[in-house]
């Protein structure tokens, strides 16, 4: 088991995130996450009257003159990071986003392990960014 994730965190270093799906990673959006951040991702879509916590608006989550912060997504994104808005761990979706984890590299250079659905969307993510 621990060979296999050392394996998974090699190979997914080799091959940067950029490579990911972003036009996958968009499908994936409008099918399970527009419907509370909006087919815009400003965090306007048609839940939102019913959440506890309003959605985040997903294009300005990078700073002027900063990072895309990667890290902090896929956490958000896979529940590391839990935001309980609606009565259960964001998403409500996160067991389809479960899957063979691979690695993507952090601003700080070090690795992070999550689905290859978890990058498409980041990949989508980042071509959303106002800055």
């Amino acid at each position: 088991m621990k060979y296999k994730a050392i394996a998974a965190i090699l190979m997914a270093l080799a091959t940067p995130l950029g490579a990911q799906d972003a036009e996958r990673g968009e499908e994936l959006f409008l099918r399970h996450c527009a419907t509370c951040h909006g087919l815009e991702a400003t965090g306007q879509g048609p839940m939102t009257g019913v959440l506890v916590i309003k959605p985040a608006d997903l294009t300005a989550l990078t700073p002027e003159g900063g990072e895309f912060p990667l890290e902090r997504v896929i956490k958000r994104i896979d529940g590391r990071d839990p935001l309980v808005s609606h009565g259960s761990p964001m998403p409500v979706y996160g067991f389809f986003f479960e899957g063979e984890d691979v690695a993507a590299k952090t601003a700080s250079g070090q690795p992070i392990l999550t689905s290859v659905p978890i990058l498409d969307l980041v990949a989508y993510m980042k071509t959303l960014q106002r800055h």
